[in-house]
């Protein structure tokens, strides 16, 4: 298969399951406002197997923000937020303890006063606590989680080829 080709199936893939988990932590009430536990965010340690992962995740995000109807800034920010979030797991990629770092820590910054410009939910620091805890138990807990279910399979799922 072409690399392109192949690059952006992985990137569609990636993205459909963000929007996918996104709609179930969504339809439990999880993944919206203050308090956001979305099991989409322990995607965000794919970009320590595959580049691929970088805009599969900020797309998967934009739309799943689309979809659920998020206030214009959370989409934009929160979008941005997986953007980078998404990058600098990749930089960090050779220390794989520190890949949920990057996406917990650009949540944490990012998101906080998003929640309260865009819903008026607050105080600002109420919002930064229950933002990184959840971004702790999706991207820390649950991320590590698939981080070493994957790995078994790492590959037999992400080419080699799009590593560099």
């Amino acid at each position: 298969m072409n690399k392109k080709t192949l690059y952006l199936t992985h990137a569609a893939v990636i993205a459909a399951l963000y929007v996918v988990l996104t709609f179930l932590a969504n339809a439990l009430g999880l993944a919206s406002y203050a308090i956001q536990l979305r099991f989409s965010e322990a995607l965000t340690i794919l970009p320590f197997f595959t580049p691929a992962a970088i805009p599969g995740l900020f797309a998967g995000c934009l739309l799943s923000n689309i979809f659920i109807g998020a206030a214009f800034p959370d989409i934009l920010f929160g979008s941005l937020a997986t953007l980078a979030g998404a990058v600098f797991t990749w930089k960090l990629r050779a220390h794989k303890w520190l890949a949920p770092l990057p996406p917990i820590i650009a949540n944490a910054i990012i998101i906080p006063p998003v929640l309260l410009f865009a819903y008026q939910l607050g105080p600002l620091w109420f919002n930064f606590l229950t933002v990184t805890i959840g971004e702790i138990l999706s991207c820390g807990v649950l991320g590590m989680l698939l981080l070493f279910t994957l790995q078994k399979y790492a590959k037999v799922l992400f080419s080699p080829e799009l590593r560099n």
